[in-house]
């Protein structure tokens, strides 16, 4: 009778906690980076399950079959000195479960590595998405705009974001979208997505970088290409210039909203890769000119 009860208030409180839960963003997946990661945690759910399972019945019929009730009072459990099955598979399953979980976990890491399966052929959308205290810096190229807090991307392209920071390391993590990566201030990391449904998403900073991390979010809204293309044309026509004055402004410690600009940060204030490029540049001349003079 106890056990029952107890089964029935855990099996009571498991739903009650469960009901009152919103949905788990990582695990509602809207594109193949994020779908890629999503199957990962199932897999790896389902894997340690099969083994907390395993290891409590077991454990249940062992203290059932052996308890000590059950045996006579002159009981004298018999010596063993091993079994070898028994070991085989106490050393043998585990070592099974690592590496089938390694394996899985290597061949996820190169696919989200990559440009997302069946984008393979087209021209990705690069955006640069830069931190600082305690805001996101996004910066089109391409489009010769730049928004603040918010980013807009089109559904069905890849999209590569290139990270780096103004300030300290930070983590750019969109969970619907594509797992998390560090955004550091003296290289460019990359990370590549596709959404495949129009929507918003939320991101956020995942990584402690001070007192104001905490509200430090930004919103991914997903259009469609057409409705991608008439945004950009509405910025450029109604936004204002980002000048180095208004960016170093932007700079500074604090908590902004959703800005928007025509133009980019990239020309005065360029990303640690395109300062190696210039760096390497000069150092070419600088040869060069040596050269000259001998």
């Amino acid at each position: 009778m106890k056990l029952k009860l107890v089964l029935l208030s855990l099996v009571f409180t498991i739903t009650t906690v469960l009901t009152g839960c919103e949905s788990i963003l990582v695990l509602d997946p809207k594109g193949p980076q994020a779908e890629t990661t999503a199957n990962v945690i199932w897999i790896s759910i389902i894997t340690m399950s099969f083994v907390v399972i395993t290891v409590m019945v077991l454990l249940i019929i062992v203290l059932l079959r052996y308890r000590a009730s059950k045996q006579p009072d002159d009981y004298e459990p018999p010596h063993i000195e091993g079994n070898p099955i028994v070991e085989g598979i106490i050393v043998g399953v585990p070592i099974l479960i690592v590496a089938f979980l390694s394996v899985v976990s290597v061949q996820s890491l190169y696919k989200v590595e990559a440009t997302p399966e069946g984008y393979e052929d087209q021209e990705p959308l690069t955006i640069y998405a830069s931190s600082s205290n305690w805001k996101w810096h996004f910066s089109y190229p391409e489009q010769d705009i730049e928004t603040v807090n918010y980013v807009f991307i089109p559904t069905d392209r890849a999209v590569e974001f290139k990270l780096y920071s103004y300030g300290p390391i930070t983590s750019f993590w969109i969970p619907q979208l594509a797992g998390q990566k560090y955004a550091m201030a003296d290289m460019v990391t990359t990370i590549n997505l596709a959404a495949e449904a129009p929507g918003d998403y939320m991101g956020r900073n995942a990584n402690f970088s001070g007192e104001g991390f905490a509200q430090m979010k930004f919103n991914v809204t997903a259009l469609s290409p057409d409705e991608f293309d008439t945004w950009v044309e509405e910025i450029k026509s109604t936004a204002k210039p980002l000048t180095e004055e208004k960016f170093n402004e932007l700079l500074e410690p604090g908590h902004l909203g959703q800005l928007t600009f025509t133009g980019t940060h990239l020309g005065f204030s360029p990303p640690p890769e395109m300062k190696m490029e210039d760096m390497n540049m000069e150092d070419m001349e600088d040869m060069e000119n040596m050269e000259d003079m001998h």
